[in-house]
């Protein structure tokens, strides 16, 4: 077999968010932070980003995730998150899938009842507590970066909408978020279309409109990311989300033709961007759980531990909670004749 790639994957999936972790095959990437590497993978390296997540090898909602050597001391491991338009700084669900894939093929030992680790992220150390029983990692919980709001109750101005009622906020993504009610969306998982649509205009009109950085690290911009909102259909959760991924451009003038996809967890910055509203809202305190339901009906577990301060901002020191599963082990390979060496997108589905 002829090949000028040769990646090894394990499939892997959090609260039916899949995950796509490269466990072998990357070229080095050189930095002093994985903030860096990351800078340098999206510089040098982005074909195995294209290659990995486009067509024939990924589809529209698949994440990628590829583990690196750390460069802080306290770090186990690093992990660079690559999704379809983005190298996220923070993920949630993915930071619960390499957490698995970690742990139970062995590749970081692990203890039970608790196996304590810490990751590098590009937005900086996750400290993690995964619980384990007879070698499965049967929950994750993480110590996220700190999340804050910088806008609340914001007007934009949505072409094809109107007025839009926005908050802007930092989760480890940064976040547009608006109430799905006021906009006539209704959030179940079959509306996928129309969540779609909306979410990228809002996100479109929020970044032209409410352009934000981080103030820790002025690369980091936004918002990149739409978080739609609801009350609860279940009692034992405090609330439910649509967060969109976009998957490509975005033409305001042609709305109808949004090129995205609605994370099928529901969505651990997401989640943590969406406490950070409701704490400066005083809504949500320390010590308080937040329960959020995604468009499966999955669940991931918020709750904020201290607050603190970004930059000018206030700010929450938030958990969270989830489950991920392993369901399979890939080999990709690159024949040098291969017409498509980073993929493609069609628009029947992109």
């Amino acid at each position: 077999m002829r090949t000028t790639r040769l990646l090894t994957t394990v499939e892997a999936h959090a609260e039916g968010e899949p995950g796509r972790v490269i466990t072998g095959g990357l070229p080095h990437l050189p930095g002093h932070t994985v903030f860096d590497k990351m800078r340098h993978m999206q510089t040098h390296h982005d074909d195995i980003r294209q290659l990995m997540l486009r067509e024939p090898r990924g589809h529209p909602a698949l994440c990628c995730n590829a583990l690196v050597p750390p460069c802080h001391p306290d770090a186990d491991m690093g992990f660079i998150i690559m999704e379809q338009s983005e190298y996220p700084p923070m993920s949630g669900s993915n930071t619960i899938c390499v957490v698995t894939v970690l742990l139970e093929t062995g590749i970081l030992p692990m203890v039970e009842p608790v196996t304590e680790l810490t990751l590098e992220a590009p937005a900086g150390l996750i400290r993690v507590h995964a619980t384990c029983v007879h070698g499965k990692v049967t929950s994750v919980t993480f110590r996220n970066v700190p999340a804050f709001a910088i806008h609340l109750d914001e007007r934009i101005d949505v072409p094809g909408i109107g007025p839009v009622t926005v908050d802007i906020a930092w989760g480890g993504m940064f976040f547009v978020l608006a109430e799905a009610a006021p906009l006539g969306i209704d959030l179940d998982g079959d509306n996928g279309a129309e969540i779609l649509r909306v979410s990228e205009a809002i996100r479109h009109a929020a970044a032209e409109q409410l352009p934000v950085a981080h103030p820790d690290n002025p690369a980091i911009i936004g918002p990149t990311i739409t978080n739609l909102w609801g009350p609860p259909t279940d009692p034992a959760t405090h609330g439910r989300g649509a967060i969109t991924l976009s998957t490509g451009s975005f033409d305001p003038a042609s709305p109808h033709t949004a090129s995205g996809i609605l994370d099928r967890s529901p969505c651990g910055t997401g989640t943590c961007a969406k406490m950070a509203v409701l704490h400066a809202r005083g809504a949500l305190g320390v010590g308080q759980d937040y329960v959020i339901a995604g468009p499966l009906g999955t669940t991931f577990t918020g709750r904020i531990v201290e607050e603190t301060t970004v930059g000018p901002y206030n700010a929450i020191v938030p958990t969270l909670s989830g489950q991920g599963w392993i369901y399979g082990t890939s080999g990709f390979m690159l024949d040098p004749t291969d017409p498509f060496p980073k993929g493609y997108t069609i628009g029947d589905m992109w």
